[in-house]
């Protein structure tokens, strides 16, 4: 048996906060050719779920909350509650999978079993079919929930399969909620000054800027159940020479290319612009390397606001370097991280409660969620046939609206855009605009390149 961490065990509580949200986050791979047939695929499947003890494993809570939640094997586990196949109806093209993938991410996962889920859709146009990978957010973050996908995939001929991690059990499982909290208390008078110290002076401007209500805009308020999806696409080389003329990073031209999109959006619903008026949430990892195949959540975050309020791209990507350099200087994620190891020192039982209590004050600060994921350089197959993409999904909730996952993929980068059904009708329209934003970035720093 394992613990969450606070971190893990906050998307539960946010979930159960909230009757509209699903916080699973998803890989969808687009395969060339058929799938191998069904009793095939299950069994390769069973013989692959063997890369990590928690695909087996389901969440048990303790009464009272008194300790966190812990990961406990299950012993009635049957693939039969993960593994699905479906069907796409005519034409089968890349829209119809989206409406598929925005159906099948907003269903929240069973908490009676692990917390994962496989979805075959079987057709795609031009000879394809794909794989839908669903997890819950309090078991992997965007960066252990690609290499997950990963270790999913066929492994590669060069490189041994990576060994399973290594859990370190609690022991005596009837008393460890006790056990927790009588070492917790011991440690809290030593280790807590310090670490509130250092969390307060960083995390007190970061705290302000997503509890402050900006000036209203659609981007932020009520969202229901369901979900839509789009999809964005830019060559990852493209991006590189972008920001290399510019002196940019890849994170920097994508956001510098989501606020364009954002400007547009707001433009086209009628709302002005402004500059304080779309601040977005950019989860930051903090894994370290040792760390790639644990499933957990090792995030952090900054709030930076996007340009919006400029029409010219040169100069939003010139802006959000400069304050994405500036958030980076300030220690913000750093802070946000103390934070997370300061909860650590608390008995479960008041930050579960805290959470619950600040999820009943709706938040009007943040407009958007844009979190970037480095994926897999090499190419993968499955069951023998390449995976020609990978996209992403992002859940939403606390009245954000629309959530961007960037991914990277060998050569490729897409932005997978989930949006609230109700109030983004226009969703597709983003994807089209952050797509024509880096397609005139990069004429613009070619035309620049050709001048120097």
């Amino acid at each position: 048996m394992t613990e969450l961490s606070p971190l893990d065990s906050g998307f539960i509580e946010l979930e159960d906060s909230d009757r509209h949200v699903s916080v699973g986050i998803g890989a969808i791979a687009v395969v060339a050719g058929s799938p191998p047939p069904r009793a095939q695929f299950a069994a390769e499947l069973t013989r692959r779920l063997t890369v990590d003890d928690r695909l087996r494993q389901k969440v048990r809570r303790t009464p009272w909350d008194l300790a966190a939640p812990a990961w406990v094997d299950d012993p009635d586990f049957d693939l039969a509650h993960h593994l699905r196949w479906m069907a796409l109806p005519e034409p089968a093209d890349e829209s119809m999978l989206y409406e598929l993938v925005a159906e099948v991410m907003e269903e929240r996962l069973d908490r009676d079993h692990p917390l994962w889920q496989c979805v075959v859709v079987e057709r795609l146009v031009h000879d394809r079919w794909a794989m839908i990978v669903k997890a819950h957010h309090s078991m992997v973050d965007g960066v252990s929930g690609i290499t997950l996908f990963e270790r999913l995939c066929d492994p590669a001929v060069e490189a041994a399969v990576p060994q399973p991690a290594v859990w370190k059990p609690v022991r005596d499982e009837g008393t460890s909620g006790v056990r927790s909290l009588v070492m917790k208390g011991l440690r809290l008078p030593i280790d807590g000054p310090r670490l509130a110290v250092d969390t307060l002076r960083a995390v007190v401007p970061m705290a302000l800027s997503a509890v402050l209500p900006a000036p209203g805009s659609s981007l932020n308020g009520p969202i229901g159940r369901q979900r839509r999806y789009a999809v964005a696409r830019a060559s990852l080389p493209a991006v590189r020479e972008i920001g290399a003329v510019f002196g940019a990073t890849v994170n920097d031209v994508v956001l510098a290319a989501v606020a364009a999109a954002f400007r547009a959006l707001l433009l086209a619903r009628g709302e002005e612009p402004t500059a304080d008026k779309v601040r977005i949430l950019a989860p930051v990892s903090v894994r370290p390397a040792d760390a790639k195949y644990v499933l957990d959540n090792r995030v952090s975050a900054t709030l930076p606001l996007l340009p919006i309020e400029s029409a010219d791209l040169v100069q939003q990507l010139g802006i959000v370097h400069s304050r994405m350099s500036a958030h980076k200087a300030s220690g913000e994620a750093s802070a946000a991280n103390s934070m997370l190891s300061l909860a650590r020192l608390l008995p479960f039982a008041s930050i579960a409660w805290t959470v619950r209590l600040v999820s009943r004050f709706p938040q009007h600060g943040i407009s958007g969620l844009a979190t970037n994921v480095p994926g897999p350089r090499r190419r993968l197959y499955l069951h023998g046939h390449e995976v020609l993409e990978i996209l992403a999904y992002a859940p939403i909730a606390m009245r954000v609206r629309t959530g961007i996952a960037i991914l990277s993929y060998s050569d490729q980068l897409t932005l997978g855009i989930t949006g609230d059904f109700d109030s983004t009708p226009d969703l597709h329209l983003v994807a089209g605009w952050i797509q024509d934003a880096i397609d005139e970035l990069l004429a613009r720093a070619r035309d620049a390149a050709c001048l120097s």
